[in-house]
């Protein structure tokens, strides 16, 4: 199993430079888009529903105090051992929504119950470490009812 911080690498290395909160965004959609086509996770790391939309703590602590990352700041890509499908489920996400900017991809996980559901009670700009379980990003994602562009075939 990968983990957040080597999927983060290889979102580096297809696109360059990226702001913090694009990169945890497109981190969360290849988690999501791993448990509703492969029916497990991509990697185990926690996901929290931050004011900013969801975020991988151990990644944030790997880029805390960055706006804008780039290829080769969390580690080399050459080093990673990702899996074929592992990869594929990456490159799927990258492809849809790589061109999106960060703030755009944290308002479309504010529009889903993923993040609203773990985020219930608490106050616009609150601090949370609400998770995200696997379980309701599986149910929402895998439903007729999401319209991400990251899900579709």
């Amino acid at each position: 199993m990968a983990s957040a911080t080597q999927v983060a690498i290889y979102v580096l290395d297809r696109l360059g430079s990226v702001s913090t909160m694009k990169l945890q965004k497109l981190v969360f959609y290849s988690q999501a888009l791993s448990l509703v086509k492969r029916g497990s996770p991509l990697f185990s790391e926690r996901i929290e529903a931050w004011a900013n939309g969801p975020v991988v703590p151990e990644l944030f602590n790997a880029h805390r105090g960055k706006f804008v990352i780039s290829r080769g700041f969390l580690g080399s890509p050459d080093d990673l051992a990702l899996l074929p499908w592992e990869t594929e489920v990456i490159d799927h996400v990258v492809d849809r929504l790589g061109a999106m900017t960060g703030a755009a991809l944290s308002e479309l996980t504010h529009g889903e119950e993923p993040w609203q559901a773990a985020r219930r009670g608490c106050a616009a700009a609150a601090p949370s470490h609400n998770e995200i379980t696997q379980q309701s990003i599986r149910a929402f994602y895998g439903s007729p009812r999401c319209s991400n562009l990251a899900f579709a075939s």
